[in-house]
């Protein structure tokens, strides 16, 4: 699969909530790294994900390929996220995925990287103050 091709997939499943097109991209205990969620399984971030959304709309930005320093492929997936929680809350950002891959081509760890300064007071008036991951000092 091109990087342009995962990208469509993976948005387009992301869109749509829905859970083994998802997953069927990650190889098995692959790891999600999430500015709200923290780092966590893909098989438990997903469902946390969809239960969060009431509505996702996502707008492929890019797609490149490149390589970790130690030679892994990685690929990395710019889009705009107009996410909107249960409740009506938009909480919309532009984001960059960044997917390290195993070498049978699916995702070993997804690192997503947006300025949550927006989307986490929305979150956390929706789910509750301090609810939002954030790493240690």
């Amino acid at each position: 699969m091109t990087p342009k091709e995962l990208a469509e997939t993976y948005l387009d499943a992301l869109a749509r909530g829905d859970l083994p097109a998802v997953l069927a991209l990650y190889r098995r205990g692959a790891i999600v790294h999430s500015p709200l969620y923290g780092p966590i399984p893909a098989a438990e971030f997903y469902p946390e994900l969809f239960a969060d959304t009431g509505r996702a709309k996502l707008n492929l930005l890019g797609a490149a390929e490149g390589a970790t320093t130690s030679g892994g492929r990685i690929v990395t997936i710019w889009f705009q996220f107009d996410w909107t929680l249960p409740s009506g809350q938009p909480a919309d950002f532009e984001c960059v995925d960044v997917l390290e891959l195993a070498d049978d081509g699916r995702i070993a760890a997804l690192h997503i990287i947006y300025d949550t300064v927006t989307a986490r007071p929305a979150y956390e008036a929706e789910k509750g103050e301090g609810t939002s991951w954030r790493p240690s000092s």
